[in-house]
């Protein structure tokens, strides 16, 4: 059977080699596996132009952005990565003698390898902040995936009924997600729905205790003395564990500290850095359960149904998927330390 296609210049030389050795075409076609009309024409083309190079990539409609046109789209979207195409082509034809259509747009910039991509979102660094983050990392760089599994991490987050779908969308190429002009900055805030504190560590997950009203200082001491105490003193019977938590307000006030200076006997209180929520792992399971919610067959139409699916969910999150994220944590501390306190993929 005769080849599909064209034929490379090293097959196209092939032909003519044969066909010059003596061999008649039948030959040259049982030797080379090529078509009669192939080896016929190929060789006649040598014969009269002396060429063994395929002109096919010559043919089809000359590309309407050549490449000074891809630089200057290229400058457009870094000058501004929330672009439509429709802004893009109509920028990118002001003083140009040919305009180009937004499908032409899109190929080009599809070409050129970027894609329309949502925003990676992480939160605000100040610069203060940004310090503390590296200083927590270089204090840390050197613990191993054992001493991370002494930890014992802990977050709230909040869950919603209904999500908005408005986000807004960017222009990137594979590589640029941590370009500073492809971030959302977010802050933390509330919103409705049901509010749940959990904590885990790399040997087991630890409870998950919904949150029926604002979470203070008041309610969030009922959590550690109920939940922490009895977590930390059962997985860590030799006092060497290391208890993990953000620095929100409620978790700052006097009676919390005083609280656990009580029991530095028993466990340690880690010294977290501001605005690190990509150091936490426990962020990653908050991401699970919200897959999960997304991906059931029947979506919670109240409050109470939206709670007890968290808790099913919960239960049911893999050993291997928590132990995974407690073992990124030397991957997350090299990340820090890699842009100097500065935002991380994670």
């Amino acid at each position: 059977m005769g080849k599909k296609g064209d034929l490379s210049n090293f097959e196209r030389g092939m032909v003519v080699g044969a066909r010059r050795a003596g061999l008649s075409i039948s030959q040259s076609t049982q030797l080379l596996g090529f078509s009669r009309t192939t080896i016929s024409r190929v060789y006649k083309e040598w014969c009269a132009k002396g060429k063994t190079s395929s002109m096919r990539q010559s043919c089809g409609r000359k590309c309407l952005v050549d490449a000074r046109g891809q630089r200057r789209m290229g400058r457009l979207i870094q000058a501004d990565r929330r672009a439509t195409l429709t802004e893009i082509a109509t920028r990118y034809n002001r003083g140009m003698q040919q305009s180009i259509c937004e499908a032409t747009t899109r190929t080009t910039l599809k070409w050129m390898g970027y894609n329309s991509r949502r925003p990676h979102r992480v939160p605000l660094i100040s610069t203060t902040n940004r310090k503390k983050r590296l200083q927590f990392a270089r204090a840390h760089q050197n613990w191993t995936v054992e001493d991370w599994k002494n930890v014992a991490w802990s977050d709230e987050s909040r869950f919603l009924l209904r999500h908005s779908n408005g986000r807004v969308r960017i222009w990137r190429k594979q590589n640029e997600i941590m370009d500073p002009s492809c971030l959302v900055t977010t802050v933390q805030a509330g919103g409705g729905g049901v509010m749940v504190w959990g904590m885990f560590s790399w040997h087991t997950l630890g409870p998950l205790v919904p949150i029926g009203h604002r979470l203070n200082a008041t309610a969030y001491l009922s959590i550690v003395s109920d939940h922490v105490h009895p977590f930390m003193t059962t997985m860590y019977p030799s006092s060497d564990g290391y208890f993990q938590q953000d620095n929100a307000p409620c978790h700052k006030a006097r009676i919390i500290s005083n609280w656990f200076l009580e029991h530095d006997n028993e466990f340690t209180v880690l010294k977290w850095p501001p605005q690190s929520p990509d150091l936490n792992p426990k962020q990653h399971l908050w991401d699970v359960v919200e897959r999960e919610l997304r991906a059931l067959d029947v979506h919670p139409t109240n409050l109470h149904q939206l709670q007890d699916a968290i808790l099913s969910i919960w239960a049911n999150i893999s050993k291997e998927c928590f132990q995974h994220l407690v073992e990124s944590m030397p991957r997350r501390i090299k990340a820090v330390l890699k842009v100097k306190g500065g935002q991380t993929p994670y």
